[in-house]
């Protein structure tokens, strides 16, 4: 098992090719990233590029009355601040840590330098950014077509995905404002699901029982964004 500080935990990274991953290595700064910090603010320049490896990091877009919902959860299958490659100076969306962990940022002027070379970092983050698009859009169809229950059942999957554990630390009414909805819904799709052996909320934790069960559960959208994610980024370790 790595350790909980070895780069390698996070997939993009441990998918470079080793020239490129030796070039990058020294650059690499270790981050505790801890429950509700924010990497980087909607508008603002992004100054770092970061690589979670225990860590989950939440993408919200921001309304101008305050109000925020969930474009799309980043864990270790991936990296924050995509802007980079895509040749945009600011982000419109916050980046905030949803689940405490460990990760590693790099200098936004190192992984640039690098992106310019092309080979295999430019490839895995241009792969990366295409399926990072397909769950933003799926996410905004499941949150417009599907079910509260559904939803909440996607949601609860993609983390588990992404968890070293079955266990997320998190509140109801969290969830209720990451997902954009009242958190009387979240409450009620919840207690479904304890009820039938899926789940169990307890001070905000909550522990995956029945991973079968809640993907028998679950819409169609978790699967086709899982898919892509595996048809994309096969995570070929080149070391």
């Amino acid at each position: 098992m790595l350790h909980p500080s070895n780069p390698r935990q996070n997939h993009l990274l441990a998918s470079l090719p080793a020239d490129v991953y030796e070039r990058l290595a020294p650059h690499l700064e270790p981050v505790t990233m801890q429950l509700g910090k924010v990497l980087h603010e909607s508008g603002s320049q992004l100054h770092h590029l970061y690589f979670p490896t225990t860590g989950i990091v939440s993408l919200l877009h921001v309304m101008e009355n305050g109000n925020s919902a969930e474009i799309a959860i980043i864990g270790r299958d991936g990296l924050v601040g995509i802007s980079l490659f895509m040749g945009g100076g600011t982000v419109l969306s916050r980046a905030m840590v949803l689940s405490t962990g460990q990760g590693y940022r790099i200098k936004a002027s190192i992984i640039k330098q690098e992106f310019s070379l092309g080979g295999g970092l430019q490839e895995l983050a241009l792969r990366y950014t295409q399926a990072l698009i397909t769950q933003m859009a799926q996410t905004a169809l499941c949150n417009r077509h599907h079910a509260l229950e559904q939803q909440l059942c996607r949601w609860l999957l993609a983390n588990l995905d992404r968890l070293p554990g079955n266990e997320l630390v998190i509140t109801q009414e969290m969830i209720a404002n990451i997902l954009g909805v009242r958190r009387e819904g979240i409450s009620e799709a919840a207690c479904k699901l304890q009820n039938d052996g899926m789940i169990k909320f307890s001070r905000g934790h909550i522990t995956i029982l029945d991973r079968q069960k809640l993907e028998s559960r679950v819409c169609e959208c978790y699967l086709v964004v899982r898919q892509e994610y595996d048809r994309l980024l096969s995570f070929r370790h080149y070391v």
